[in-house]
């Protein structure tokens, strides 16, 4: 039995005065107990002035700990508190596991791995822990690592909503794209979030100065958010939010002659896709739609609009890019499709911030791509019934934190 016991010390990495003194294997129940104990006359560190002190009295402790093959372990532990001249009567740290948490640091890290690759009541499932334990474990580390995050050298940020369920609750991701990690998540997407935002950053050393661009859409509140609050930044509306103002304006124009063309029903999704990105029979599909320009579809116009917007970006020069803007505006507002006309408007009324594109030449891909990662754990998790998870596994998922600072092995 002392060769065991000696193998499990060795196991948890035991170091004195810690020993195992005995150990119960229920096979019925699945469960190993690892009973855990010092001797008499041991000397433990007080836990605030690290000075020796002799243990005062103790209580008996219980932590989950990774599974030894299929049988479930628990450490049980007779945990002292120390009796300091100077702090008075305190409970000591423990090696193997935070204050008051109920799972040792081992098997933490191993449930946000996993809470990190798959949804967390599954997780709960599998490990057979309460997933609210999880969910408290899981914020109790991302607000921690987030104390110790340093964005001290952010200077271009990306600004996108995403929605915590479909269709309403959305929350604002603010990004920092050269690095391609979540700053900040922030509830609702009005003024106020950049508002907050600002706050956040300067709290973790970075520089309201020093934010030089931002990316965002045409949405007013951002703008307005950005200008107060971040003076030194130039505004960048990139490509993706331009096309989605466009691609609305297509699909307007489709709704609009698929009663009387009913070639055009359910063709929604061919419409919005780039041509290279079809599939052999969507293509097909497209094919036949512009073959029939006797109709004079307005669809299809629309639909080759959106494709010479995106041939500006290959402009070389900077000037060319601004001609080609110019021409394309020409083009589409003296055509006699109002959705198209409107949203050729709404983009003159954003230049500057079009514009800017060629200087910044921000790719909001890589925030798409975060927000891409979000959705897809939405959609495994069926929802997050609360804004303070979903801001926690968006942390976790994209934020890039560090957790060995926090004290979890890695």
């Amino acid at each position: 039995m002392e060769v065991l016991e000696s193998l499990f010390e060795k196991a948890l990495k035991l170091e004195e005065p810690w020993k195992i003194t005995r150990i119960e294997f229920g096979e019925e129940e699945g469960k190993i107990k690892l009973f855990i104990d010092f001797p008499r006359g041991s000397v433990f560190q007080c836990p605030k002035c690290k000075k020796e002190a002799n243990a005062y009295d103790t209580t008996e402790k219980t932590w989950r700990h990774l599974n030894f093959f299929q049988y479930e372990c628990y450490l049980v532990v007779r945990v002292p508190r120390t009796d300091c001249k100077e702090d008075g009567i305190l409970q000591i740290e423990l090696p193997w596991a935070r204050s008051s948490a109920d799972f040792t640091l081992l098997f933490e890290s191993f449930a946000m791995i996993l809470c990190r690759e798959m949804p967390v009541n599954k997780v709960s499932k599998i490990i057979k822990v309460d997933d609210n334990k999880l969910w408290r474990m899981m914020s109790y580390y991302t607000e921690a690592a987030r104390q110790l995050a340093d964005y001290s050298g952010v200077s271009t940020v990306g600004i996108d909503e995403t929605s915590k369920t479909k269709g309403h609750d959305y929350v604002t991701l603010f990004v920092d794209i050269k690095e391609s990690r979540t700053l900040f998540v922030a509830k609702g997407k009005d003024a106020e979030t950049v508002r907050a935002f600002k706050e956040d950053l300067v709290a973790h050393g970075g520089r309201i100065e020093e934010i030089r661009e931002a990316s965002i859409d045409m949405s007013p509140a951002f703008i307005k958010g950005v200008e107060e609050n971040f003076p030194a930044a130039e505004i960048t509306f990139d490509k993706f939010h331009i096309m989605k103002v466009i691609n609305k304006a297509v699909d307007t124009v489709r709704k609009g002659e698929v009663k009387i063309n009913e070639i055009l029903r359910g063709q929604k999704y061919i419409l919005l896709k780039n041509r290279d990105n079809l599939t052999e029979v969507q293509a097909e599909k497209l094919r036949e739609i512009e073959s029939m320009s006797g109709m004079n579809l307005k669809t299809v116009k629309a639909y080759h609009m959106k494709e010479n917007f995106q041939e500006i970006y290959k402009e070389e020069k900077k000037h060319s890019f601004e001609k080609a803007l110019n021409k394309w505006y020409f083009w589409v507002t003296h055509s006699r499709i109002e959705p198209m006309k409107e949203a050729a408007k709404t983009i003159k009324r954003h230049w500057s911030g079009v514009l800017r594109w060629y200087t910044s030449k921000i790719n909001n891909g890589i925030l798409e791509g975060l927000n891409s990662l979000i959705q897809a754990a939405k959609a495994k998790a069926r929802g997050y019934r609360t804004f303070k998870n979903f801001k926690t596994i968006i942390y976790m998922l994209t934020g890039k934190l560090d957790y060995s600072t926090v004290g979890l092995p890695t």
